[in-house]
């Protein structure tokens, strides 16, 4: 930043604001026009190639304009951005959509703020449960080696795994497997039930062992998933934004990337750990799914403690202005309303 003089920020400013609204390449003309200063073309023209050069803008095809890259970007947003507060009506308005006593509802709710505001994916990454105890196992009988394990948790969640086994079971066999599951492990995490099993399958007749040692496997995994986990709204909005719509094999990825949760959850979880909003940049993020992604988060509360973040995943081309204080706004308004005693 040290290196560009105040013309050169003005100009490379200009330049990302025209790029954001319009969507186009941006010009030496328009820029010439709508930097407010009093340049020829020619004299912007050297500017722009100086840009380029240290790779902030690109020339992405054989159009004369330029566009800017995640370096600028980055630059634009750290040092060149004015951000737009909400005022005080829109502020109020939004906290009423965020009253419930049932706090799952609220982080659906603050999701589909998020989406609906920006017209991008608004995401929130829930606070950590905890261990997982179970209320009640069933097995059911799809084909020959595959059976469908759902699991029944003690706050009623349900989970479902397909688990693949080495021989058949009967339904008499899967029924006794449950009833001895549901007689011995109710109201305990797969941690003590792993413990308790280990020394208790020795017992057991060998054919079943299979059986019991697949189910507390999956049984964990599943636990695990539903520990920490994110609700996500308004990805189908990111299918009327030309940037990503324009490669569909890139979509198609960062819908599966929403679908494996993990990496994903990697990265909204670093918002936990910071202050404030935190912005992801394209390829800053790590993941080459969201390569032409911004990401934008904020953590937010529970009386005093940082549970979780809410965020919005959008393309590098967006309103930075008025993306970045929403985000912040719902984070706030989401830890007031978890925290009615604070």
């Amino acid at each position: 930043m040290n290196s560009l003089d105040a013309r050169s920020q003005i100009l490379l400013k200009t330049l990302i604001e025209r790029y954001i609204a319009d969507g186009q390449p941006v010009g030496s003309r328009a820029l010439s026009r709508f930097s407010g200063l009093e340049l020829s073309p020619a004299t912007v023209r050297n500017v722009m190639s100086d840009l380029e050069e240290m790779g902030l803008i690109a020339s992405p095809h054989t159009s004369a304009g330029r566009i800017p890259t995640a370096l600028g970007y980055r630059l634009f947003v750290d040092a060149l951005l004015t951000v737009q507060p909400l005022d005080t009506s829109r502020v109020h308005e939004l906290k009423g959509q965020l009253q419930s006593d049932q706090p799952q509802r609220l982080l659906n709710s603050a999701s589909h703020m998020l989406s609906n505001l920006t017209q991008f994916a608004g995401v929130v990454v829930t606070p950590r449960k905890d261990a997982v105890r179970i209320r009640q196992f069933e097995f059911i009988s799809l084909s020959e080696n595959r059976i469908l394990l759902i699991i029944v948790t003690t706050a009623g969640d349900v989970q479902n795994r397909i688990l693949i086994t080495r021989r058949a079971y009967n339904s008499s066999e899967l029924s006794s497997a449950a009833a001895y599951l549901n007689e011995h492990f109710t109201g305990l995490s797969f941690d003590a039930i792993r413990r308790r099993i280990t020394d208790e399958l020795r017992q057991l007749r060998s054919d079943m062992s299979e059986l019991m040692t697949a189910t507390v496997d999956a049984g964990s995994e599943a636990a695990e998933e539903s520990a920490t986990g994110y609700v996500i709204s308004g990805e189908i909005n990111l299918l009327d934004i030309e940037d990503l719509s324009s490669n569909m094999t890139r979509l198609r990825e960062l819908f599966k990337l929403f679908e494996q949760r993990t990496s994903l959850m990697q990265l909204l979880e670093l918002s936990n750990k910071a202050a404030g909003v935190q912005i992801f940049i394209g390829g800053e993020s790590g993941l080459a799914q969201l390569d032409g992604c911004s990401v934008i988060t904020a953590p937010y509360e529970a009386n005093g403690q940082v549970v979780g973040s809410v965020g919005v995943i959008g393309p590098t081309r967006m309103a930075y202005d008025r993306v970045i204080p929403i985000v912040d706004i719902t984070a706030r308004l989401l830890s007031s309303a978890l925290s009615p005693n604070s």
